[in-house]
């Protein structure tokens, strides 16, 4: 089944279980995919969905920390909601472990040795890691993992 058609079909459900915020949040996932194959003029392939989806928790993260600020603890609620519908779609987070591995992985392979290899090392690692976790907690890795003597 496609990314499209398990939305679809999470939306009739939700429909019928009159969840309106789950409604809502899988409208507007389903409307982010309509408008970036619009863009694109094709479907979208995997990585895709998952880049379009990691920007979507970005931006929930993001509003979340500056409702926290606002004093607007409605509005974090919301987005807290928001957040855990669209992660249920994501795929298994990575471990520190794991991305560490990872990480390594790709410095070896582009032969990196400073933190002025830190573009090419991410050129590499991102298309692995997209979806499985933060780019800014693989940035900061990175750097630090290059940054040492």
């Amino acid at each position: 089944m496609s990314f499209r058609e398990i939305v679809e079909t999470e939306l009739m459900t939700a429909a019928k279980q009159k969840d309106k915020v789950r409604l809502s949040t899988l409208r507007l996932v389903k409307a982010a995919l309509h408008n970036k194959e619009i863009d694109l003029h094709r479907d979208l392939n995997e990585t895709e969905v998952l880049q379009l989806l990691s920007s979507m928790v970005k931006q929930r993260k993001d509003s979340i920390e500056q409702f926290k600020l606002g004093g607007r603890e409605d509005l974090v609620q919301r987005e807290q909601q928001e957040l855990q519908i669209i992660q249920a779609f994501m795929p298994q987070q990575l471990s520190e472990e794991e991305l560490d591995a990872e990480i390594e992985k790709a410095i070896q392979e582009v032969s990196a040795t400073s933190v002025k290899d830190i573009g090419k090392v991410m050129k590499v690692l991102m298309p692995k890691v997209t979806g499985k976790t933060d780019g800014k907690v693989v940035n900061e890795r990175l750097k630090e993992k290059l940054s040492r003597p």
